[in-house]
């Protein structure tokens, strides 16, 4: 490996161990085996290597969703089973040890204070809303038109965030899979009464 691919590894262990705001270019240098000066030769800046590293971390959690290794999401496609299906497989994500959805808690109250992360994960959020639907729809990525992105795949990332945050503040009563089929087929079907 390179020193662009070290530094991408050495900030991705940083991110998972330290988050955002307390890794410090001096920590991904450490890690990394690189030197301060490889920061902004190879990616301007540290915030832009962080953004870069910690969307890396998503999509090698979301290739646990692809393949044979795809969290038993066998259901047909766009069917209530699919949606608990794929909704237990990211909720066992949120479970594990180091989980990479707390750094999006991080990133959503930095808000302005990095425009640069949050520019950089704005166009990362689009691509891993298109995949998290294709999942959902059992279609390639490619095929998922922009009208759909834009309903279904925004549907999906709100409903993403409120169970990032439920499962790091109260995993005690964060809603499983099954709960979350329930509701949504109660809203389907207009019985959200009970």
């Amino acid at each position: 490996m390179g020193h662009r691919e070290d530094l991408l590894e050495g900030a991705k262990r940083c991110l998972l161990h330290k988050g955002f705001l307390r890794t410090t270019a001096r920590d991904i240098v450490k890690e990394s085996g690189t030197n301060l000066a490889s920061i902004g030769y190879h990616y301007g800046s540290k915030e832009t290597l962080l953004a870069q590293a910690y969307g890396e971390l998503v999509a090698e959690t979301s290739d646990a969703f692809e393949g044979p290794d795809s969290g038993g999401v066998t259901a047909e496609p766009g069917s209530l089973e699919r949606f608990r299906q794929v909704w237990a497989h990211i909720i066992g994500t949120m479970r594990e040890p180091g989980s990479v959805w707390r750094l999006g808690i991080e990133i959503a109250a930095l808000g302005d204070r990095l425009p640069v992360v949050r520019d950089h994960l704005a166009q990362q959020q689009r691509d891993a809303e298109r995949a998290l639907v294709a999942l959902f729809l059992g279609i390639p990525a490619e095929q998922v038109t922009d009208d759909v992105l834009d309903t279904v795949g925004r549907f999906c990332t709100v409903l993403m965030s409120g169970l990032i945050l439920q499962w790091q503040f109260d995993p005690e009563r964060a809603p499983d899979a099954d709960a979350l089929a329930e509701g949504l087929r109660r809203v389907l079907e207009g019985t959200g009464r009970g």
